[in-house]
């Protein structure tokens, strides 16, 4: 699959915005820019069962949006590398998807 940092087709851009196009998918994507979290952790901070937070991880990852880490039994999700537009130490809030740049706000609390 493209990396968001190069130049993707139409084709895996539509990709990429179909798979933003869910609201909880838009939740889990602005927690993930404060940094990787378990599944258990985003169920919490989204307010959802951990089987339907799983369910919607998998379409972004699918989607090459997330990546994956091991540590012990737990895996950590976090967005993937090259997505958040921008340079320097400033929290950056707009994804770079190669096609587009999407400009997303800091995770509302509930």
């Amino acid at each position: 699959m493209t990396t968001p940092s190069s130049e993707p087709n139409e084709s895996q851009c539509a990709v990429y915005l179909k798979a933003l196009g869910d609201p909880l998918r838009l939740q889990i994507v602005r927690a993930l820019q404060t940094g990787p979290l378990s599944v258990s952790d985003l169920s919490i901070l989204v307010e959802q069962e951990i089987g339907t937070v799983s369910h919607h991880l998998r379409v972004l990852f699918h989607a090459d949006l997330v990546q994956t880490q091991r540590e012990g039994k737990f895996i950590y999700y976090s967005l993937k590398d090259g997505l958040l537009a921008g340079r320097g130490k400033a929290k950056q809030s707009a994804l770079n998807l190669g096609c587009c740049q999407l400009d997303m706000g800091p995770m509302n609390p509930s």
